[in-house]
């Protein structure tokens, strides 16, 4: 199956958060898109790694998502090793996105930075044609991504890149709320946590109307590149 983007979160939730308006845009748009999601989030605070598994189908319905898989590497503890990184060569080569979104280069949870260098990583060496993986028993095409970008989670990283979301703030919204263990209920009594409290579920709108001020739009979300974006016309710019 052949995706226009893929996606990448190192738990489920991370890509709702970071860029769940962009693409809902795209799948707006027409576009197909996945999501691969790299751990069950067993360690959360809340929830269980069986509530995020519902949590994430019903988000990626929200969103409408043509595909998303969980590779169940450990939450916490996965590595950006050979092993880890042919696993998400397969689902590259598998799905054969244009393009890749992944987590932050550098934020406040250990695994967002190293989910980011992972994929980036196997990205390129997905592109090695002497780099054989096999999925159900048939030989692979080598597949590197045309473009990689990071979204922005927990820091106020600088972007490079910013998409208008206007009119779809509402289904990131409602894709991340589909995360009711998570996120701000003052019903539950589980522990408390950083993403748990009013101030960041409204955080979420605050930051991308203030991303979207910058940009002269009502909402944006904000990526950051690997390489330069290049534009055929300066009049290509918004």
């Amino acid at each position: 199956m052949k995706l226009d983007i893929l996606a990448f979160g190192a738990h489920p939730d991370d890509v709702e958060l970071g860029c769940g308006a962009t693409i809902a845009k795209e799948v707006a748009n027409g576009k197909k898109v996945g999501i691969i999601d790299l751990t069950r989030g067993e360690l959360g605070t809340r929830g269980t790694a069986q509530t995020r598994d519902l949590e994430a189908t019903e988000a990626a319905k929200i969103l409408g998502v043509t595909v998303r898989e969980n590779l169940a590497f450990s939450d916490g503890f996965f590595l950006n090793d050979k092993n880890h990184q042919l696993k998400v060569i397969k689902m590259i080569r598998k799905y054969q996105p244009d393009i890749v979104l992944c987590n932050a280069i550098d934020d406040r949870h250990i695994d967002h930075g190293k989910g980011s260098k992972l994929v980036s990583d196997a990205c390129f060496l997905s592109g090695l044609l002497k780099i054989e993986t096999e999925l159900n028993g048939n030989s692979q095409k080598q597949w590197r991504p045309k473009h990689v970008y990071h979204y922005i989670q927990w820091k106020n990283l600088e972007p490079e890149l910013t998409v208008d979301v206007t009119g779809f703030i509402e289904t990131k919204m409602a894709s991340v709320l589909a995360y009711k263990t998570q996120f701000y209920d003052p019903e539950s009594k589980a522990p408390q946590t950083p993403i748990s409290s009013k101030n960041f579920t409204d955080s979420i709108i605050y930051r991308a109307r203030d991303l979207g001020r910058l940009i002269g739009v009502e909402y944006a979300e904000g990526f950051t590149v690997e390489r330069y974006v290049a534009v055929d016309s300066l009049f290509d710019l918004k």
